[in-house]
């Protein structure tokens, strides 16, 4: 069910260690990555992620807390919405 899944999206500078960093966290708050893409265009590092929160026992502002949280560290810009939400802004 949409309910139970998010929508991240990161951008900022490209280095080492953004897509290790943001998966630990998931793992660690028990979130499943379901779908992946990142790309670099001229050295400014994109990724968007549709993750499942289900299976967790964080609630939903826990884990956008400790992904921004890692955003600040890594010098990024993290947003992290409710696919559900997500799809009802991007509807026309």
């Amino acid at each position: 069910m949409d309910e139970n899944k998010i929508i991240v999206t990161i951008s900022g500078k490209d280095g080492v260690g953004i897509v290790a960093e943001i998966a630990s966290v998931l793992a660690k708050y028990e979130v499943n990555i379901e779908d992946i893409r990142q790309t670099i265009m001229q050295g400014c590092f994109m990724m968007f992620l549709l993750a499942d929160i289900s299976k967790s026992k964080y609630s939903f502002k826990e884990i956008k807390d400790a992904l921004s949280c890692s955003g600040e560290k890594l010098g990024m810009e993290i947003w992290v919405q409710k696919k559900e939400i997500f799809d009802k802004m991007h509807t026309i």
